[in-house]
């Protein structure tokens, strides 16, 4: 791996009614799959269940993110992300499935905060329902963030993640920064 390999925004951060930070290098894997016949080895190689429509499945040093009838997105460590590639390519020999290393192209967000405040803050940059029974922890929306495609996830009542492509990671962290500013609360959730 290259010395020159950075996350999009290194020690990025912005306090306000939440904290936003952006999170570093992560790895993150792309599958393609028919999912129900290839959940055997999906489990062997991450050690996580296939997760149904929205949730993310905790696996052995990653996270299986169920993304679309045929997609996963799975989260582990940005060093790992190639051999997780290989590994699933060997366990899924002979289905056809596309499995790609995507770490360098997307951009990962934290935000945290209580959780009245930080739902109200993801609720105004997108059309996605936040309310806790729409989105509980452990779900995961793909959704706009404004005029970018984007993805939300609640670790716990006051964490959330935020996945946007690398190419639009300055504009999603100023939007999370300026939905978050003081003075903005809202008070819906």
């Amino acid at each position: 791996m290259s010395d020159l390999v950075k996350s999009a925004l290194p020690g990025a951060r912005a306090e306000g009614l939440v904290s936003i930070e952006e999170m570093g290098l992560a790895g993150m894997v792309t599958l393609r799959v028919d999912l129900s016949a290839a959940s055997a080895a999906i489990a062997q190689v991450t050690g996580a269940e296939v997760p149904g429509p929205r949730a993310i499945s905790a696996g052995q040093g990653c996270h299986v993110a169920w993304m679309s009838p045929d997609e996963l997105l799975i989260l582990c460590d940005h060093g790992s992300a190639d051999a997780m590639v290989a590994d699933l390519t060997a366990a899924l020999e002979g289905q056809h499935h596309l499995a790609v290393n995507v770490s360098d192209a997307r951009a990962l967000f934290r935000v945290t905060g209580p959780e009245g405040p930080l739902r109200d803050t993801l609720a105004k940059i997108t059309p996605a329902d936040m309310s806790a029974d729409a989105l509980p922890p452990g779900e995961m929306r793909r959704t706009r963030l404004q005029q970018v495609a984007g993805a939300i996830w609640f670790e716990s009542e006051t964490e959330a993640r935020v996945i946007c492509f690398r190419s639009v990671a300055q504009y999603t962290f100023d939007l999370l920064a300026m939905s978050a500013k003081p003075g903005g609360a809202v008070g819906y959730h």
